[in-house]
């Protein structure tokens, strides 16, 4: 049930919504995604290689998922990280290569562990039976089928909390439409309008246009984001953007396009932790090599007011919600 806001869910009244889509319709789309590897298009490259036979191109990842991490992660967004954490799975390799990535470690070259199906349901159950808020995919565009194969084995395992779908935003169409039903919150980042800007930084020119054909679905399937009494995120879209350095008329851009063509009440994060990472030199990338001033960040906020948009993710110091009266 919906409160008066209309951005605001009892937690008690809540369940995620794969709960009514149920398991075989899970599995007929696992089986559909999974087929669909042989020549692969899960994102906008469309690389037509044989994953399904680990056959590999840009993204580097075959049959199996490879995780980097999965842990209680304290540092999101205070709707999802609440006082238990948000329980990241982050998954090794990337369909981008952007520049400034800073995880690169993973993202780049590929640290982590091949992880079958039922281990990567296991992830997702061990995360939950810690007490995280949310099951939280960091970096999926390119194993959704992987994601989608080890679901069922979770929900019988007694899976119960959100998903998160946590992305660059460069995906296809397709992955998105398989996740129609399965993922509560949809987190992309939507971080250059400009096509050169974005075969610049992130090596893919096409992702602007991707880019808004994704978000678009995805605000098409969830809405604005809700949260419950206690503030946590339980459906919806948050939409991140990292401000860069000169860069503000990206970031302009981004924000009227949010406003105009998705809703002035989606919630947004405007980001100021660039710093120079991964490849970034004063050679390869002079323009970027500095941290962001806090002149263009604050700028950076001010475009996004000024465009409409009034529902900005703020930082609080953490604490439990019965400090507040709330109970749990």
């Amino acid at each position: 049930m919906i409160t008066e806001t209309g951005f605001t869910v009892r937690a008690r009244e809540f369940e995620p919504v794969y709960l009514r889509l149920g398991v075989a319709e899970i599995e007929r789309r696992a089986a559909e995604a999974l087929a669909a590897l042989v020549s692969c298009q899960v994102c906008p490259r469309n690389c037509r290689v044989d994953r399904l036979h680990d056959k590999t191109a840009v993204c580097k990842s075959g049959r199996y998922a490879l995780v980097g991490s999965h842990f209680p992660h304290f540092g999101e967004e205070d709707c999802l990280r609440g006082w238990k954490g948000s329980g990241t799975i982050f998954f090794s390799w990337c369909n981008l290569k952007c520049v400034f990535c800073q995880n690169s470690d993973i993202s780049q070259k590929g640290e982590g562990v091949v992880v079958a199906p039922d281990r990567l349901a296991g992830m997702m159950l061990e995360l939950q039976a810690i007490g995280c808020h949310n099951i939280n995919f960091v970096t999926p565009e390119h194993v959704v089928p992987q994601i989608l194969e080890a679901l069922p084995l979770a929900l019988r395992g007694g899976l119960r909390l959100p998903i998160v779908y946590n992305t660059s935003a460069y995906d296809s169409l397709e992955s998105i439409r398989w996740m129609d039903g399965i993922v509560d919150i949809y987190m992309p980042d939507f971080k250059v309008w400009d096509g050169a800007v974005a075969k610049r930084y992130l090596k893919a020119p096409d992702y602007p246009e991707a880019a808004q054909k994704a978000i678009s679905e995805m605000h098409a399937q969830v809405g604005p984001l809700v949260v419950d009494e206690r503030g946590l995120a339980k459906r919806g879209l948050l939409v991140r953007h990292l401000v860069m350095p000169g860069m503000l008329e990206e970031t302009r851009q981004i924000m009227a396009w949010l406003a105009r063509e998705l809703s002035p009440d989606t919630y947004v994060h405007v980001m100021a932790q660039y710093y120079p990472a991964g490849n970034v030199s004063e050679e390869k990338y002079p323009e970027i090599n500095r941290r962001l001033l806090a002149g263009e960040y604050a700028e950076g906020v001010r475009i996004a007011r000024e465009a409409g948009l009034w529902r900005l993710d703020e930082r609080r110091p953490r604490r439990p919600p019965w400090a507040d009266g709330h109970r749990v």
